[in-house]
């Protein structure tokens, strides 16, 4: 097999952003440093499965990244991963690992199959929090299949990944000439899309005294856009504001946007590995 994706530096990117982002954060400092064990993990996990060159690259319909799930490769590192979490996570997640870990490997299977198939698709709001186990696991491996997948042009700005059609976790705005260029991050691959300005993601609503913009004065770079139609919100890392800011971590320590959201009626599109 050729062109197996070798281990990047994102890893270690935010291994370094979650750690320079825990004082700052206080509220979200724990789940931040045990971040950190998770992703030393994932790393690993990439390396293994780089090793192992299971991962195909060319010739792969865009409908088929969900059918690539080689628990071959997988499945032995998995009793590692719920060591890892046992070991760092906050307690309740330490116990859901420990209880997990006692459980046959048909079950281990069951679960991680279903995220895989079903994950970014349908609702997540309802146990967002305990999806953590097989989503913070299989994270990597979707993301090496959508990093060896060809992109299609775009000829719409599509509300689902174009890659797995899953729902977006977050806005990116990323600078483009003289302002910035919005992005959708995909909650299961990872991959980036781009998508219109002034646009709702969830409903398609174009009115922008119906999409309210907030944004907290100790984090100007991280935005809750919010929808007045549908009541969703999507929450957007500004590149052009914090270059340094890593989407995927400083989207974790973001809990005022949080609370501010929730306490306006808002409910985000798809929650992030904290189950926010």
């Amino acid at each position: 097999m050729k062109g197996a994706p070798t281990v990047s530096n994102e890893d270690d990117a935010r291994i370094r952003r979650a750690e320079s982002l825990r004082s700052r954060h206080p509220a979200a400092s724990e789940f931040l440093e045990f971040y950190k064990h998770v992703v030393s993990f994932q790393k690993r996990l990439r390396a293994n499965m780089a090793r192992a060159n299971q991962l195909k690259s060319g010739g792969v319909a865009l409908a088929g990244l969900r059918d690539e799930l080689d628990l071959t490769v997988l499945l032995p590192h998995f009793r590692g991963y719920l060591s890892v979490v046992e070991s760092h996570a906050p307690h309740a997640l330490a116990e859901s690992a420990r209880q997990f870990a006692l459980l046959p490997s048909e079950s281990w299977i069951s679960s991680l199959e279903a995220y895989w198939q079903h994950a970014g698709i349908y609702d997540q709001q309802v146990g967002a929090f305990a999806q953590f186990l097989p989503r913070a696991f299989l994270q990597p491996y979707a993301e090496s299949r959508a990093s060896l997948l060809a992109r299609a042009p775009l000829q719409t700005t599509p509300r689902l990944c174009p890659l797995c059609g899953s729902r977006p976790l977050l806005g990116v705005l990323r600078r483009e000439g003289d302002g910035g260029r919005r992005f959708l991050l995909c909650s299961f691959c990872l991959r980036e899309w781009a998508f219109r300005r002034i646009l709702c993601p969830t409903c398609g609503e174009e009115a922008e005294d119906k999409l309210p913009v907030y944004v907290a004065e100790d984090t100007p770079h991280v935005r809750v856009e919010a929808c007045n139609t549908c009541k969703f919100y999507l929450r957007t890392i500004d590149l052009t504001r914090d270059g340094n800011a890593i989407p995927l971590v400083d989207d974790l320590a973001a809990v005022a946007h949080t609370l501010w959201a929730n306490e306006q009626g808002y409910t985000r599109l798809q929650p992030n590995l904290l189950g926010t």
